[in-house]
């Protein structure tokens, strides 16, 4: 009961003050017009620098979203150009190559061809030297002919001496021309 009777006398003493918690109205009113100051400072604040900074906060973001889509498609744009770049790579080889295999089958067919006109020359030259020894074959033939005539026709003139007139002497070397198998050097 001491109790109880402590805390009315201290009730009563709260509400004959006409003060609730012991406070005065000019604490009530400072507290009020505290917490109004507080609302405008936080609303100024909001307007002046919160919404400033979300809005850097907001379009860097975007600028980092739109760095990374602009990444992605140079990355992909990219990708694209080196796909294309190979393809024309091989591409160039592979005319290279055929390049290379035409420019081997027109070495080989030119060589061929030289090998074909040496050859060619190199018969002729052939041929050539065969007809001029044949020539010269026959040329010393005849030679040889007609110089053993005019020995035999000297040997025989010594033997006959004046026996033998000139139709005879003349049909004399051309029975012996046809024994030695031919008359040539009377065509000629």
């Amino acid at each position: 009961m001491g109790m109880l009777s402590g805390m009315m006398g201290a009730q009563t003493m709260l509400l004959t003050e006409g003060h609730i918690f012991e406070l005065s109205p000019q604490l009530i009113s400072d507290v009020i017009i505290q917490g109004i100051a507080i609302f405008i400072l936080f609303f100024f604040l909001t307007k002046v620098l919160f919404e400033p900074v979300q809005k850097i906060l907001h379009n860097r973001t975007e600028k980092i979203r739109t760095d990374i889509d602009t990444a992605k498609q140079d990355r992909e744009d990219a990708a694209a150009l080196k796909a294309e770049y190979d393809e024309k790579l091989k591409a160039i080889n592979k005319e290279k190559e055929e390049i290379l295999e035409q420019a081997r089958k027109k070495a080989k067919k030119r060589e061929e061809q030289i090998v074909a006109e040496a050859n060619a020359e190199a018969d002729r030259l052939i041929a050539r030297a065969n007809q001029e020894i044949e020539l010269e074959k026959s040329k010393v033939s005849d030679d040889m002919r007609k110089e053993i005539v005019r020995v035999a026709t000297a040997m025989a003139a010594k033997i006959i001496e004046q026996q033998i007139d000139e139709s005879k002497q003349d049909a004399l070397i051309e029975d012996t021309l046809k024994e030695m198998g031919g008359s040539t050097w009377l065509s000629r």
